[in-house]
This record gives structure tokens, sequence and C-alpha cells, in this order.
């Protein structure tokens, strides 16, 4: 996990943000040992310390708190070597389910690769990662102390088990994770978010969803999100849509799906039938179990849905801190609770 910027580091622990090799190196909040936050009622400074049992955590309080609660002005992190070893290759699976399957037993064999993400067949085709016939795993072990062959090798024996067939290739190709279909979707994906002004432009909406679900619910969590997403698509602009899921993140417990969709809108309606869309698939993510974010923080655009997810006891203390540490709510007002008055 290179270190970002040092003016950039407040804001990314204040959103809980999770960077694109989490699997391997977890959230921020793993790497967390002390903060210094200014409130407009005074100064909290926690102790470095790697891990403590005395008590709630207070870092924990401003950790996603998106500066509601104070603004982090220092902060102690976790910093990690620079990986020098590193392995690379894409599987490809005819069954969906299996490879769900396979991705799991992965995550559960304590092998943590870097990167570890199931391509839906459709968006894999979109993004040239795959001819559209099979989904497309993009693996990658990553290392700043070791050789990755032996880790390497028994994810691929779990993606054989279930059907899984990778380009040999690739293993022994220098940056594989950057050519091939590999590269072929990581150039999209960083590609992507450029051509969203062009698209609009052009009547194009698009947008994604991500979450986080127990792998026991998965499979009905993406048909309901799927589902409910491509129907909204059809009541609001009358045509159909696309919607495609890959994992971004995976725990031994459960994976991070990303949902993206597209459609084709009225360009004189465009801000209101994005918002009807949108928030079907925030709702149905939410009702489905699902949490509302899982790695884009919450912001004005998702709070309808967290207040959903969060417990009324918990909503009301967090409150109460709000009001103790901003008693006159100046800091990013409407972020995570209401001033008084707006309730």
């Amino acid at each position: 996990m290179p270190p970002p910027t040092s003016w950039s580091r407040g804001g990314w622990i204040a959103t809980r943000a999770a960077g694109h090799y989490a699997t391997v190196y977890s959230q921020i909040d793993d790497h967390i040992e002390s903060l210094r936050v200014v409130t407009p009622v005074g100064d909290i400074a926690t102790r470095r310390l790697p891990t403590s049992g005395a008590g709630p955590n207070p870092d924990r309080l401003f950790l996603g708190s998106e500066g509601a609660l104070g603004i982090i002005t220092e902060a102690w992190v976790r910093l990690h070597r620079r990986p020098t070893f590193r392995s690379a290759t894409t599987v490809g699976f005819a069954d969906y389910e299996k490879g769900v399957a396979a991705i799991r037993a992965i995550s559960q064999a304590g092998l943590y690769p870097a990167n570890a993400r199931l391509i839906e067949r459709d968006e894999a085709k979109f993004t040239e990662a795959g001819d559209g016939t099979r989904d497309v795993l993009v693996l990658t072990f990553e290392s700043a102390d070791h050789p990755l062959e032996p880790w390497m090798n028994r994810a691929l024996e779990i993606c054989g088990n279930h059907g899984g067939e990778w380009d040999p290739a690739a293993l022994t190709t220098e940056d594989s994770q950057r050519r091939g279909a590999a590269g072929n979707w990581r150039d999209k994906f960083l590609r992507g978010p450029y051509l969203r002004e062009h698209a609009i432009a052009r009547g194009v909406m698009r947008d994604t969803v991500e979450s986080c679900i127990t792998w026991d619910r998965y499979m009905d969590f993406q048909a309901q999100v799927k589902d409910a997403t491509l129907r909204a698509i059809r009541d609001v602009t009358g045509r159909k849509g696309t919607c495609t899921v890959r994992f971004t993140h995976l725990y031994p417990d459960g994976p991070a799906p990303y949902f993206t969709w597209h459609a084709l809108g009225e360009k004189t309606r465009l801000v209101e039938q994005f918002w009807e869309i949108k928030a079907a698939a925030s709702a149905a993510m939410v009702k489905a179990g699902g949490t509302i974010t899982h790695h884009h923080a919450l912001g004005r655009d998702h709070r309808t849905w967290y207040d959903r997810e969060r417990p009324q006891l918990f909503a009301d203390a967090l409150k109460a801190v709000k009001q103790k540490l901003d008693p006159h709510y100046v800091l990013n007002p409407g972020v995570l609770v209401d001033a008084p008055d707006q309730n």
C-alpha cells in the first residue's frame, strides 16, 4: 500500500477508503496506529500503539466520520515496503457460480492475493478482458519479501478444481497484470471515468453502486440488485439497459460486489432519470441485506440508505457525539446526521 501524499491521507482515513489491492492489505482501518483530530471544542490525540484492549478505540470514532466530527490533522499509519515480487494471470470460468465458489475457497485458504477480481462475462467482453463466453478472474499476488509460486499455484489449483482455465503464459510474462486480458480490463477501468462526460452528452447514463455481503447470501443478493436496477432502467427510460457485477475486494466471510449500469436516457431529463435508477439500485442493496457502500464512502448521495442501514439507537448516540464535538453543526453539515432543527 504505497503511502498517499500527506494532504490526502486525512481524507483517506475519514472516508474509510480501501485501495484496489485491499484484498491483501485490507482497509485503512487496519493500518491506523493513532490520530490527532481538531474539533470546534478542542483537540483529540490518541496514543500511538500497535493495538489496545482498553475499551472502545477512539480512532474508530473518526474513521468514516467524513469530517462531520472533526478534522484529522495528523496520523500514524502502518506502511508496507513496495513489492518486488509479483505474479499475475487471468482465469476463465464457464459457470459463474463455480467461479464464485473458487474465489470463496481462495479467500478462506489464507492465501491473500493482492488482487482477485471476478468479472462477469458481459463486463469482461465490454472491457475486452474476455469474449463474453466466460467470467474472468483477474488474479495477482505480490510481496516485498518472497517469491510467490506456492501461493499462485495453490490458488490456480483451487480454480482448476472449480472448472477454471488460466493463461499460463502470463505467469512468466513481466508486468502481466498490465498486459493481455488483465491489462485490457485495467486500461478500460482507469479510462472509464474520463469518458463519462462524453457519454452524458450523448444521453448515456452510467453509474456504479457497491456493497458487501456474506458468501451464503451473495447469489440471491446480486440477482435482486441486478433485477431491480434493470427494471428501473426499463421503467424510467422505456429502453433496455445493462447491469453487470464484479468483485472488487474479498474477505473470508464475503465479497464486495460492484455493480455497473448503463442506460440511454432523455437528454432533458437525465438528472431525474439518473437518480430514479440509482435510488432503485441503492434501495435494493440495503433491502437485500447488504451495506450501502463498501469503499466509496457516504457523503450526501448515500445518506438516505445509511439511515436505513444503521440501528436507530446507534444513530441517536452518533447525534449525541456530534452535539458534543460540534455543538453549532459547522462541520460538513448534513453528513451522517442532521442539525436538530432539521430532524
